[in-house]
């Protein structure tokens, strides 16, 4: 296991600041997502780490050795850093065969060709591949191609281990199952580990933290629950989850509550920001906290289900609120017609 420092680190390709002084801590044993649409610099300041970028300002350490200053003019290469590498290509040798790919690494540091028959096939019985040494990639699916990409960054057990988007070139189911495994191998071997994704629902699953990067800066930086419950602005709340966002203006507040009119109707919700009286404001609220009410009242407002769709175990429908697109779920099908719509107070953000 090995911590990791990253201090204001800036980097710019030609004349487009990419990071504009992202700082983190990734702490021993840690699983975190850089997540982020984009552009928003998650992949860059991945390689950077990895070395395969060079930032103009700051300073990254893993463990006790410093890899990168700035204005020490300190930048080791890739190869000692002792990294584990996971790309999204997963960058296999197409003319060698699985045991070859994975042992590459270690034949480059010069390990005894005993060492090295033992490693592989250790790695090979922990990623499920047992059997699969002599195959080349081409004759393995993609999960499977994926697994050797893995196995290669970890068979020389790496302190540290950075993967870009390595489940993105899996169909949705395999996705899902490598969720679970990848999560589950990491945290057997105890190693801490960086992974990019663009994907909120991964990055939950399989993450112990997430850092939310936006325009090359660190937007958030939590739990998947507190960012998903907690989010800290407008732009980490409609990142996260399944949203519908309501504009208006605040009419008058309460404490932390606010009440947002949303052409002629109102709305009370939780203050995200301080917004005075009568200014333009934004209203988040997740598509599963809305619910179907028996008729009026506090913050319950009439609604025209215009469509829906299944969309497997539930139904999506599609409102219109006060000339508001709106959705909400359900279990049963709804008919097309008039509603109407509870928004809890305490799960409306404004912001």
């Amino acid at each position: 296991m090995a911590r990791l420092l990253v201090e204001d680190i800036h980097v710019r390709l030609g004349t487009n600041d990419i990071l504009k002084g992202i700082t983190a801590d990734f702490r021993d044993g840690e699983v975190v997502a850089l997540l982020g649409r984009s552009g928003s610099g998650k992949s860059t300041l991945l390689r950077s780490i990895a070395g395969l970028e060079t930032p103009i300002q700051g300073r990254i350490q893993i463990g006790e050795r410093k890899v990168f200053d700035a204005a020490a003019k300190v930048n080791l290469p890739p190869e000692q850093r002792d990294l584990g590498l996971v790309f999204q290509s997963y960058a296999l040798w197409p003319h060698k065969t699985v045991f070859e790919n994975i042992a590459y690494g270690l034949k480059l540091r010069h390990q005894s060709k005993a060492d090295i028959e033992h490693k592989v096939r250790e790695v090979l019985e922990g990623v499920g591949l047992t059997g699969y040494g002599d195959r080349l990639p081409s004759q393995l699916s993609g999960g499977q191609q994926q697994r050797v990409a893995l196995a290669r960054a970890l068979v020389y057990s790496p302190p540290l281990v950075l993967l870009d988007e390595p489940l993105s070139n899996l169909d949705a189911k395999l996705r899902e199952e490598a969720r679970v495994w990848i999560r589950g191998l990491i945290k057997r071997l105890g190693l801490t580990a960086v992974f990019v994704t663009h994907d909120q629902v991964e990055a939950m699953a399989i993450a112990d933290r997430i850092m939310l990067l936006d325009g090359g800066r660190m937007v958030q930086d939590g739990t998947p629950q507190q960012l998903y419950t907690e989010p800290h602005s407008l732009f980490a709340a409609d990142f996260m989850g399944v949203n519908n966002t309501l504009k208006g203006r605040i009419l008058e507040r309460r404490g932390n509550e606010a009440r947002l009119e949303i052409g002629g109707l109102s709305l009370w919700g939780r203050q995200q920001s301080a917004p005075s009286g009568n200014e333009a404001a934004t209203g988040v609220i997740r598509v599963e906290e809305i619910a179907l009410a028996s008729g009026p009242g506090e913050n319950r407002l009439p609604a025209h289900l215009a469509s829906s769709l299944y969309v497997g175990g539930r139904w999506e429908h599609h409102f219109q609120l006060a000339g508001h697109p709106v959705r909400a779920s359900t279990r049963e099908a709804l008919s097309p017609g008039e509603y109407t719509l509870a928004i809890p107070r305490e799960h409306l953000w404004i912001f």
